[in-house]
This record gives structure tokens, C-alpha cells and sequence, in this order.
């Protein structure tokens, strides 16, 4: 890895965790584990052809947990000196001190820690200057508005880059680190004139520049998809198919990670309690974690535990093989950890054979979801209520946009009454996933 950008070589942040370690075991810590990071970038947004802003960052920290026993603490710092360090550490035991014994609290066992650490090819720094982003942003907008007059504003148009890297490490002897990147471009604009106006974007995601989409690709987009919005109205009430666009249909995929995490479970406030083994999607969802897949968002050789992580299928044909459980909550409940302390890894949904063209015309008569407001899940329950905006389908084709209408039904029911997944899936995420066309759903409209 190379050091240009970075203030700290990564022999640097290894260095501190070693000290980190040391002053925990002096200290009396009976185990330790700590993460050192540093990152940095800038981004620089572009509205109606002036610049109007530009962020830079730079960060730095160190995570210090310790267990005296069974009883944890934590503190951070971001200064790097060894007094700063030192006093850190001696706040995480003094903390631990006052905190009641967790028979489930403590390091994965040492077994599980990683020792083979791939190089996955995460890094890729982008030498943009402030100005060249500047410039990119304005590209970006102006091939929006050049696609049509009725193109009338701008919310924006931005390119932003980052680049950072850390180590983690722990007293069972696990120490690993790797530096990252992530650079993206997005643009949002506005058609129509009046009450009549409406609002979409588009943007692109990737850990290499090099495989970004074109600035004026984005600005493109962004611009046919508001036009496309113009126009839009209500429609009945009505109980139909629903097809969830690929950029949406990723949330469900995180509705589901949700529900079968280890926190959600162990406090039983899942509507997927018990669900190991069992269906909980239809035969054809098959969901695979692919966390050594090179380049990708998400993608890790460990978790946050020091776990190190593998490949798995996650759903075969509906059917749920594993949780997602880190070293806590798989104690909590008698299990043992998979690998996701932090969170689930790359992300993969099977994809079927059409393409989002062929999905609507599967559907003949529907609604194809674009845009979902407001937050109305229940996980305990897995009740489905969300403000949403798309397009109407009739004879399949899309037939007019629409606006101000609620989704309605239950994740179990979704989850089960899928019936097609389509091959669009953008690879902008740590979760890739095709559109998805639902059975069924209530929709309330006018």
C-alpha cells in the first residue's frame, strides 16, 4: 500500500495498536482489541453551473475496548501521542471497573481470528484535484440540462472522493489493516415548470475511478428520469403487482439483514424469530455473502471481531441457512458467530434472466416503484408501509408516472410472494440485487 495522502504509514498505525495492547495488559485489562484509522478526502458540488461547495476532510481515531473479566469499557481518542494513548486506555478500564459482568461479553475465540489476509483489491486512489472536480461536476450537470429545455433547475451535481485505511487488533495475537477507497458522481435535477415540477438524480459509486460511469452518463440519467416523472398523478386504490426498481429493491434486501441479525434476534424483536432452516423467501431467491470479492463495497478477509470471514449461501432456493451473528450475539444465542460482527458482507441476489423491460411486461398491470419516502417498517411484526412514487403499467407497458400514493403489506408476504428478480443490478453497493417483482401488494391511492 502506498503511504502518498496518508499522514500515517500503515507500519504507523500497527505501532499503535501494538501500544494500545501493551498499556491494556499493564493496566490490568484481562483482553483488548482496538482499531487505529486514518482517512481523508474532498467533495465538490456544482448548482446551475456555479460552485457551490466545496468539503474537505481528514480524520483520525483510535478505538480502544478492554475486558477486565467479563465487564467491558470503551474510549477513543484522536490523538496519536503515547500520553494521549495511555490515558485513553486507563479510561476504558476505569469504565470496564464500573460496569456489571456480561457472561456473553469477551473476544472471539482465538481460533476464529483471521490469519490469511488477501489482498482484495480495495484501493484505488483518485488524484483529483478541487478544480478538475469542479470541472467534472459541471460536465455532469450540463449534460443534464442539454438532454432537454424542459430540463427548468438543479439541485446539484457533485463528485466526491476518500481514501482511508486502518488496522485492528487484538490480545489474542490477530492484528490486520488494509487501506480502501470509494469516489462517486451524482447529479440531481429538476423538469417541469409550476406545481408540475419534478425532482429525480442518478449517481455511480465505485472503489476505482477508472470504473466510474461518465460524468455526462450521469448527468444523462438523472435528466431523462425527471422528465420521465412529469406529468405524474395519483391512481386508485387498488391491490396489484409491484415491481421495486434495482436501486430499491436493495432496501428490502436490507429489511431482510435486518431481521436476521443478531441483535434483532437475541432481543426478539424480529418477525423472522426461529426462521433457521425454514422458507422464508420464494423457491426462486437464492442470496449469497461473497465478502473476498475483489473491488467490491463490503467486501473484508475479517470482521470487526477479527473473525475471519468466508464465503456462504445465505438463502438456497427461499430456504434460510445462516444468520448474521458476531461473536456477542451468537453467545446471546447459543450459537456461534458467522463472521458479521459489523455488519453482512458483499451481498449477492441470484439473478433471473429479464431484464427490467421484460419484468414490466411480466407484470401486464401494475405499479413499478422508483421512489419510496418516510420509514414505516416494523420489524417485530414485518408490517410494510411506505409513501412511494413510480410508474402505472397497463398491457405491459409503462403507461404515466405517479405520484402520492402509500405501499402496504407484510415483509413475510413480500419475501414469500416474490415471483421474478431481474439481471439489472447495479454494482454501486455492498448489496447487489436486480429488480423485483412482488405477486402482489395494497396500494392507496386516491
Amino acid at each position: 500500500m502506498s503511504a502518498q495522502g496518508f499522514s500515517f504509514t500503515s507500519d504507523r498505525l500497527r505501532e499503535i495498536a501494538a501500544d494500545v495492547l501493551d498499556f491494556a495488559k499493564k493496566g490490568g485489562a484481562t483482553a483488548c482489541e482496538t482499531d487505529v484509522s486514518e482517512g481523508f478526502g474532498h467533495s465538490a458540488t456544482v448548482r446551475k453551473g456555479e460552485v457551490e461547495t466545496v468539503e474537505y476532510n481528514r480524520d483520525k481515531g483510535v478505538g480502544v475496548t478492554v475486558y477486565v473479566g467479563q465487564q467491558r469499557g470503551h474510549a477513543s481518542t484522536s490523538d496519536f501521542s503515547r500520553e494521549a494513548l495511555e490515558a485513553t486506555v486507563k479510561a476504558a478500564i476505569s469504565i470496564a471497573r464500573f460496569t456489571a459482568p456480561d457472561p456473553c461479553a469477551g473476544l472471539a475465540e482465538p481460533e476464529l481470528m483471521a490469519r490469511d489476509l488477501p489482498d482484495l483489491d480495495l484501493y484505488h486512489p483518485w488524484r483529483l484535484s478541487v478544480d478538475e472536480s469542479i470541472e467534472l461536476a459541471r460536465r455532469c450537470e450540463d449534460a443534464g440540462y442539454a438532454v432537454s429545455p424542459q430540463i427548468t433547475n438543479s439541485e446539484g451535481a457533485s463528485v466526491s472522493t476518500q481514501e482511508s485505511h486502518f488496522v485492528s487488533a487484538n490480545s489474542h495475537g490477530f492484528m490486520g489493516g488494509y487501506a480502501t477507497s470509494r469516489h462517486g458522481l451524482s447529479c440531481s435535477l429538476i423538469a417541469g415548470e409550476g406545481d408540475g415540477m419534478q425532482r429525480e438524480y442518478w449517481y455511480d459509486s465505485r472503489r476505482d475511478a477508472a470504473d466510474l460511469i461518465a460524468a455526462e452518463e450521469v448527468g444523462r440519467r438523472a435528466a431523462e428520469r425527471a422528465l420521465a416523472r412529469v406529468g405524474a398523478r395519483q391512481i386508485g386504490t387498488c391491490e396489484v403487482p409491484v415491481l421495486f426498481e434495482a436501486p430499491l429493491a436493495v432496501t428490502l434486501l436490507g429489511n431482510f439483514v435486518h431481521a436476521v441479525s443478531g441483535g434483532a434476534l437475541y432481543r426478539k424483536s424480529s418477525f423472522l424469530l426461529d426462521s433457521l432452516g425454514r422458507p422464508v423467501f420464494s423457491p426462486i431467491v437464492n442470496i449469497s455473502e461473497r465478502p473476498h470479492l475483489a473491488k467490491a463495497f463490503g467486501a473484508s478477509p475479517f470482521d470487526s471481531d477479527g473473525v475471519a470471514t468466508r464465503d456462504r449461501e445465505v438463502v438456497v432456493d427461499g430456504v434460510l441457512q445462516g444468520y448474521f451473528l458476531s461473536a456477542y450475539s451468537a453467545r446471546k444465542l447459543g450459537m456461534q458467530t458467522t463472521g458479521n460482527a459489523g455488519g453482512s458482507h458483499t451481498l449477492i441476489v441470484r439473478p433471473g434472466d429479464e431484464d427490467f423491460d421484460a419484468l414490466v411486461k411480466r407484470m401486464d398491470r401494475g405499479l413499478v416503484v422508483t421512489e419510496l419516502l418516510g420509514h414505516g417498517v416494523n420489524y417485530v411484526t414485518g408490517d410494510y408501509s411506505r409513501g412511494a412514487a413510480g410508474f402505472w403499467v397497463e398491457n405491459g407497458r409503462i403507461v404515466h408516472p405517479v405520484e402520492e400514493i402509500t405501499i402496504a403489506g407484510n415483509l413475510r408476504d413480500m419475501f414469500r410472494n416474490i415471483v421474478a428478480i431481474g439481471n439489472d443490478a447495479l454494482p454501486r453497493g455492498a448489496k447487489l440485487c436486480g429488480s423485483v417483482l412482488i405477486e402482489k401488494m395494497k396500494v392507496a391511492g386516491n
